[in-house]
């Protein structure tokens, strides 16, 4: 029976972002399921399919496996290439990915990810300065240390997963991550993945309020290329 990813909108769902463009980049087969966000509370809706009540949610058979970390560790059990090869390489990256996982609150609060638009921030927090910093901080020393392009090494494994949304909002936001940040972000979203995801989130008919809210309050949208 193949596995079942379910993920909400393009546009908005950063953490469904994460396994849906890890699977496709390594190949694993997968029933991709969406379950747009439909309402300004989703819980009840999506406990139909998910414990959390959240996405994203990997069904394999009778098995539900939620939450995006959790994903990735199910998948790196059954599939090669999910983590680094090398084992300094793979320290790493777990350590980056579980840092992106757990923290960076501000740079989500702040710089909702919205993949359609284009936007003139409003000035940062120090918290936000500083995890903006700490993103280009973190990037240079993995691409330093492994030689790139990927975030640990030459190939795209689930760290660099794990900060594909924030790609999205480097780009969005025009946010300054340093050159070999910027080097590796120009060169993720080259990725036939990450452009798949680009056009599905572009021609999507959905628009959630809250999103929409956050967005507005983020700065100013200064372009718009959502087709609907």
């Amino acid at each position: 029976m193949p596995l079942t990813l379910i993920t909400a909108n393009r546009n908005y769902s950063s953490w469904s972002l994460r396994p849906w463009v890890l699977m496709k980049a390594l190949g694993i087969a997968f029933e991709d399921r969406i379950e747009p966000f439909a309402a300004d509370d989703n819980h009840d809706a999506f406990r139909a399919f998910s414990p959390s009540g959240q996405v994203p949610v990997l069904i394999d058979g009778e098995r539900t496996v939620w939450d995006s970390l959790a994903i990735a560790m199910y998948l790196a059990e059954r599939f090669d290439g999910v983590w680094p090869a090398d084992e300094a390489a793979r320290a790493w990256a777990m350590c980056a990915a579980a840092e992106m996982h757990g923290g960076f609150g501000a740079l989500r609060s702040d710089c909702t990810m919205n993949v359609g638009v284009r936007v003139t921030p409003r000035p940062a927090s120090p918290a936000l300065a500083r995890q903006i910093a700490r993103l280009a901080e973190l990037w240079a020393e993995g691409i330093d240390r492994f030689g790139g392009p990927w975030l640990a090494g030459p190939a795209f494994t689930a760290v660099d997963a794990f900060y594909a949304p924030v790609a999205f909002r480097v780009r969005t936001y025009g946010l300054e991550v340093g050159a070999s940040g910027q080097a590796w972000v120009d060169h993720l979203l080259t990725l036939p993945a990450m452009r798949q995801w680009e056009a599905e989130a572009l021609a999507e008919p959905w628009r959630e309020a809250e999103h929409e809210a956050e967005l507005a309050a983020a700065g100013t949208i200064t372009a718009d290329y959502r087709i609907v």
